[in-house]
């Protein structure tokens, strides 16, 4: 079994985007079934729509998160997952510190495939802020899924 947790700020842009690029990978290469996605927030309620536009530009790739509420972090949902790929260098130290038995299982999403920096918030932009964030991610997910499932299966703790 393989899992992975993508985490942002609020749970309501780029970690939904990741999370469901990440389940149309695994489901297009065969494999969905062995795998536990999720998404959250470093500083988020509970419950919360993913953003009008986040949901907008996923379903122009055809995939639906009208269905996404958002879950702050806490260590009980980081013991659920092997892999936790964050959006920001703040996220990781942040979640490092708080959370430093889970120290060696948090990672840029960017270090998966090469030098590590923070994916852009696109909360204050317009479409095709969204739309270029979707993409980065897409592309980040495709050339570090390699890396991904190597992680990913690693025993959680």
């Amino acid at each position: 079994m393989y899992s992975v947790l993508f985490v942002c700020t609020a749970n309501q842009c780029r970690s939904p985007m990741a999370e469901a690029l990440w389940r149309d990978y695994v489901a297009a290469n065969g494999s969905q079934e062995e795998w536990g996605i999720g998404s959250a927030g470093t500083w988020t309620g509970p419950g919360r729509s993913a953003m009008p536009l986040t949901i907008q530009v996923l379903a122009e790739q055809g995939l639906d998160v009208r269905g996404h509420r958002s879950q702050p972090v806490d260590w009980a949902l980081l013991c659920q997952y092997r892999l936790i790929l964050v959006m920001e260098q703040g996220h990781k130290e942040a979640l490092q510190l708080e959370f430093p038995k889970a120290r060696g299982r948090i990672f840029l999403l960017s270090e998966m495939s090469g030098p590590s920096y923070s994916v852009a918030d696109p909360v204050r932009g317009g479409p095709a802020d969204y739309r270029h964030t979707l993409a980065e991610i897409a592309d980040l997910l495709v050339r570090g899924a390699e890396r991904i499932y190597v992680l990913a299966c690693e025993p959680a703790g």
